[in-house]
């Protein structure tokens, strides 16, 4: 569309200068006709003048209205795809609200089925405890499973948690030193950074696994035994509201 104004505007500016052409071809004939002094001649010219000067006018004013109708045209095509991005935007922005909203259903249903088969919510985790005892190793293959792992304990309040969900009961936790003596790590394989140990543990050499619940201190009372020894467990799965 822009190629054919300016197009225009050549063939009207060519013509432009043809008509001036014309206006002195006419101006001389009419001083030749005033030297003359033919009246009839004299007033065909001034008529002749007048009408170029309103076609030349006319062209300009067409010129310009092209130009305009041009710009205009660039005018709506800019505003129309601008309108294509916006909506390709809130189009994406809505997608993007339903497969969250889709997310969150799906992990209600989930904590709903879970909340039936006896895990507890807490703070971006579920937990579930064991009825039974069993080793440490035993325990943790019962939490997979479960599709979940023993428990990880990331802070005080956490901590504080598991001392009301365990009932006073001795519980396997996700901790351990097996790999190497006192080098405890978690069974995600991060190191232990924030411990929660009764006073003097851990204190022996062949205890590489960690209870909860060997003291009465709603905190400090964890304790190192045989991974052997049977206990309860708990188990954690992590969940997030955002898949």
């Amino acid at each position: 569309m822009s190629l054919s104004v300016y197009d225009e505007v050549i063939y009207f500016e060519e013509l432009n200068r043809a008509d001036e052409e014309e206006i002195t071809v006419v101006m001389y004939e009419s001083a030749d006709a005033v030297r003359g002094h033919d009246p009839n001649t004299e007033t065909e010219a001034v008529n002749t003048r007048r009408k170029l000067q309103t076609q030349q006018a006319g062209s300009r004013c067409y010129r310009l209205t092209a130009v305009c109708l041009g710009l205009l045209c660039v005018l709506l095509l800019i505003a129309i795809t601008l309108l294509w991005i916006n909506f390709n935007n809130l189009t994406a922005e809505r997608d993007q609200l339903q497969a969250e909203r889709d997310g969150l259903q799906r992990r209600l249903s989930e904590l709903g089925k879970a909340a039936q088969e006896g895990w507890i919510y807490f703070s971006s985790s579920i937990y579930y405890i064991s009825t039974e005892k069993k080793s440490w190793s035993e325990s943790r293959e019962d939490c997979r499973e479960r599709g979940a792992d023993l428990l990880i304990i990331n802070s005080r309040e956490e901590q504080k948690f598991i001392h009301k969900l365990r009932g006073g009961q001795h519980a396997w936790i996700g901790l351990t030193d097996g790999e190497r003596e006192g080098v405890w790590k978690w069974v995600d394989g991060s190191a232990l950074i924030t411990g929660f140990w009764r006073t003097g543990e851990p204190n022996r050499s062949d205890e590489h696994c960690v209870i909860t619940g060997y003291e009465s201190d709603p905190v400090k009372n964890w304790a190192d035994f045989p991974c052997n020894d049977q206990f309860v467990w708990i188990c954690e799965n992590r969940i997030s509201m955002k898949q």
